[in-house]
């Protein structure tokens, strides 16, 4: 249970604030900061959202004003001990703020997080954290409308939704509920016009992505067994389509949309290592498969990042313990 009426104390005893989320931040990601911070704002508070990178293009609107800024330690490390509290959204793993983290764990301000996921790192004071919520955007939601902190308008709303609809899989994963739809019908009333905001994210990718998808989709490939799909992403087809990380998003979810597969793997090859992004259907928990690699998120959706070693190496590796994961666990 996440503790609203501590969080309210928080926010109300404090005058400033820097928000900060994971690397390559989702839409739940920039969704959950934005309306934390349009609550902040209200509340007159000085409010500071830095993050390691720059939002990606088809989430842009959800910072009309641009009040997001990407990290630069010469410019922004000073806030760190400047503001009041440090707010950490969408993440329970401090190595997820990247170069963020130094700064962020030697800084002696209070400091909380604000997440759905599942096994919580203990690294902050205060960790409101429930892994039944759909999104960590609803946790804001819940937040406002358990405290009346604010009034639920419609520059709220749009972040909210988009947070929540995208981390549902546009409302077709498991965690859709009769109370999500509520919640989501609320926030439409509010003034989230749920047409603009999938097209904004969704159907108005970059060419670039459209090239990229094209490739990996043609990557994909089945095990002996019949039950992963994984597809691979190099750095050679990132550079050949102009690309970004950010837009490999949601591409491991055409693995799953195979008959008969029980897990999807995406292999994202990076200049330093592999990111793998895990998906499952049902009660497969992939978040532990996530683990064995020194990740984890939650049972159909988890991922892991592997520094210094090769994209063959990884696949190989990665398979064979997937396979060995579902034969040991009866799956």
């Amino acid at each position: 249970m996440v503790d609203n009426k501590l969080l309210y104390q928080i926010v109300k005893e404090n005058k400033s604030f820097l928000l900060s989320t994971h690397v390559n931040p989702d839409a739940d990601a920039i969704g959950a900061e934005m309306a934390f911070y349009l609550i902040l704002k209200k509340l007159d508070k000085q409010v500071y959202v830095i993050n390691y990178n720059a939002t990606p293009y088809f989430l842009e609107f959800l910072d009309p004003e641009k009040v997001i800024r990407k990290f630069d330690a010469n410019e922004h490390s000073v806030l760190f001990e400047k503001v009041n509290v440090l707010t950490i959204l969408d993440l329970n793993n401090s190595g997820r703020l990247r170069k963020i983290e130094t700064p962020f764990l030697q800084s002696k301000k209070l400091k909380i997080c604000i997440d759905h996921h599942q096994d919580p790192e203990k690294f902050v004071d205060h960790c409101f954290n429930d892994s039944n919520y759909s999104a960590t955007s609803q946790i804001i939601y819940n937040f406002i409308k358990e405290t009346q902190i604010v009034q639920l308008t419609k520059e709220i709303a749009i972040p909210l939704y988009a947070g929540i609809m995208t981390d549902l899989g546009s409302f077709h994963f498991e965690r859709t509920t009769p109370e999500v739809h509520r919640i989501v019908a609320e926030l439409i009333e509010a003034g989230a016009n749920p047409v603009e905001i999938y097209d904004k994210i969704y159907d108005q990718s970059g060419f670039s992505k459209i090239k990229l998808l094209g490739e990996t989709l043609s990557s994909i490939k089945i095990n002996n067994l019949n039950e992963i799909a994984f597809m691979v992403v190099t750095q050679e087809s990132v550079a050949r389509s102009g690309a970004d990380e950010s837009e490999v998003d949601g591409f491991v979810n055409y693995c799953l949309s195979i008959k008969g597969m029980k897990i999807g793997i995406l292999f994202f090859e990076l200049k330093d290592g592999v990111k793998i992004s895990f998906r499952s259907k049902g009660s497969i928990p992939v978040h532990h498969l996530a683990e064995q690699f020194g990740g984890g998120g939650h049972i159909n959706a988890a991922g892991a990042r592997l520094f210094n070693t090769g994209l063959n190496k990884v696949v190989e590796e990665v398979l064979i313990k997937t396979e060995s994961f579902l034969k040991e666990n009866n799956l």
